[in-house]
């Protein structure tokens, strides 16, 4: 309904349930690259790039990324692959519109999986009492600034998004699948394209406009993954989203993770995944 084109990249034969695989920030759908070859014998998985990222259309206006259009996206996204319901994945920013989906479009999700994303509310909750969560969300009010946030990404090289992936203080652990190369030069050929960071920037731009939500209560059954090294969300909010699902909840704790959880430890995601997935299949059916 909103006009836009949006890129996807797809595994797994047409007509098989749908596993819609949503991104994180600065990402885009090559971080599910491990996902799509695993869920591809069983799903239809479609990871995509959401508004304003990679090769999906960049809508120029900040106000086109409120949260209420990243949510209608997802259902529009839905139809237009000939679908009526899924199993969601979503990863930090990808992670708080699953959340948001399955809130308000609780017939569209049969099972929600988030990693490394709270549950809104306890997010917005959780942050106005924790300095230390305000500290590292900060980068949030960072990005409130026009076109400066853009620049500091692009400065000597792209230094910052390189570093948010290797570095020792935000980067992959030093247990986990280390980017390769050309990783690296696919995230740096991505976002270097001209405006390409804007888009993304403009997710965060309007999010003090649409927190705290109207409705909380999620009613599938939801699988939380956690990076315990996570160096922008602190694990205390993973338990405290238990109160908000009111169905099956499992929440797995990985200790030697990092915030970039499903390309850190693809075996182990792939596999808490998978047996999630069939528990809740033979208990629910």
């Amino acid at each position: 309904d909103s006009g836009l084109r949006f890129h996807y990249v797809a595994a797994g034969e047409r007509g098989k349930p749908l596993m819609l695989l949503l991104h994180g920030f600065p990402e885009f759908w090559y971080s599910w690259r491990h996902q799509l070859r695993e869920f591809k014998s069983e799903y239809r998985v479609v990871a995509l790039d959401l508004r304003g990222y990679g090769e999906t259309d960049v809508p120029s206006h900040k106000e086109n990324y409120k949260l209420d259009c990243l949510i209608t996206d997802i259902k529009d996204i839905l139809e237009s692959l000939g679908y009526n319901k899924c199993v969601l994945i979503g990863h930090d920013w990808g992670g708080m519109i699953a959340w948001l989906v399955a809130v308000c479009y609780p017939e569209m999700v049969t099972k929600l999986i988030v990693v490394n994303f709270p549950h809104p509310s306890v997010f917005t909750e959780y942050i106005l009492r924790h300095p230390s969560q305000l500290i590292k969300s900060g980068y949030y009010f960072f990005f409130q600034m026009p076109w400066f946030p853009e620049f500091m990404f692009t400065v000597n090289d792209f230094k910052v998004l390189k570093s948010l992936f290797t570095s020792q203080a935000t980067g992959i652990g030093r247990k986990g699948c280390r980017l390769t190369a050309e990783d690296i030069e696919a995230y740096l050929y991505v976002f270097s394209q001209p405006g390409a960071l804007t888009g993304p920037i403009n997710h965060y731009r309007n999010i003090f406009s649409c927190l705290p939500l109207q409705h909380h209560e999620v009613v599938m059954p939801t699988l939380l993954l956690w990076g315990e090294r996570d160096a922008f969300m602190e694990v205390e909010m993973a338990e405290i989203t238990r109160i908000y699902v009111k169905n099956h909840f499992r929440l797995t704790i990985l200790s030697e993770a990092s915030h970039w959880l499903q390309q850190d430890q693809p075996d182990i995601v792939n596999k808490l995944i998978w047996t999630f997935l069939k528990e809740e299949t033979t208990r629910k059916r």
